[in-house]
């Protein structure tokens, strides 16, 4: 799913190319897209683009006489701009939205078809889209502290809930905790404050870093490679593969559709967090620290 820094590019190029300019016509290809029906969407045809902006992982398009559009990519929508006119794709293709300068279409690469697309009168109806997560790059740590504390949940969990900070996802909360050097299922009830203060400062740098990486690996293109792995990132997405600071191999927790990725040796002191599936098939016999996982495969030693 585009997170904050991904999201961040894509506002910043979409600034350049459609503020102030009129959105001639919404070509939608999925019936499953459009969430909102009053106004119908073809009253934004016409109107002048006056804003784009990050709500969330939203896209918010702010046009005249008060609509609107509000774009959510969910996992898997991206967004591509092409010559003006240029047609919807046909398997991904969800939308295009034109204008003078050129089409901007929204894609999703998957069966399931999540993203979504309103069209609001007010900004009041926007602000009920947005589930209110604090913006985590203009919080004070003690605004930081009173957020991951309001319910006691997994770290992890609290930095990916939407109700409580904006913008942050799968990927970016992996990087953020091994940044921070703190297990993903520390308990954030029992978080001191050097904890928090630690990992508010590991959330800001990592958002930060990753935005301008962005940026510049993008350039003036508008951004093609959007994606939740990145052979630079520090864990997500390297299971086995090495630490960058310590060299021990990744490990992972698999849950639902989403996974932890976390350095054991840097996160947890050594210790290796049960994965529930592999826990229930191997009973008790799951090693307990990265030493004893090391062990294991290495096999038994010779004998004498």
């Amino acid at each position: 799913m585009p997170e904050l820094p991904d999201v961040e590019v894509y506002v910043e190029h979409l600034r350049r190319r459609v503020v102030g300019q009129p959105l001639e016509h919404v070509r939608v290809a999925s019936p499953f897209l459009v969430r909102s029906f009053d106004p119908p969407l073809r009253a934004v045809e016409g109107k002048r683009v006056r804003s784009v902006r990050r709500m969330g992982k939203r896209i918010v398009f702010e046009l005249d006489d008060d609509l609107f559009l509000v774009v959510h990519l969910m996992i898997a929508g991206r967004l591509r701009w092409r010559e003006r006119g240029a047609k919807v794709p046909g398997k991904l293709g969800l939308a295009a939205f034109d204008f003078p300068g050129g089409t901007l279409l929204l894609t999703e690469a998957s069966s399931k078809k999540r993203a979504s697309l309103h069209l609001l009168p007010g900004q009041a109806a926007v602000d009920a889209l947005d589930p209110g997560g604090l913006e985590p790059l203009t919080a004070s740590t003690a605004q930081f502290a009173e957020a991951l504390r309001r319910e006691n949940h997994t770290v992890k969990r609290s930095l990916t809930d939407p109700h409580l900070f904006s913008g942050i996802g799968n990927a970016y909360s992996d990087e953020i905790l091994w940044r921070a050097h703190l297990s993903p299922v520390r308990l954030t009830g029992k978080m001191t404050d050097q904890e928090i203060a630690r990992l508010h400062e590991a959330t800001v740098a990592t958002l930060r870093e990753w935005t301008e990486r962005l940026a510049r690996e993008t350039g003036e293109a508008f951004p093609e490679k959007v994606t939740a792995f990145r052979e630079e990132m520090a864990v997500h997405g390297r299971y086995k593969k090495p630490c960058p600071a310590c060299g021990s191999p990744v490990q992972r927790i698999a849950y639902a559709e989403n996974e932890s990725n976390y350095c054991a040796r840097c996160q947890t002191g050594g210790k290796l967090l049960a994965d529930r599936s592999l826990s229930r098939l191997m009973r008790g016999d799951w090693p307990k620290t990265l030493d004893e996982l090391e062990a294991r495969r290495r096999g038994p030693s010779p004998g004498p």
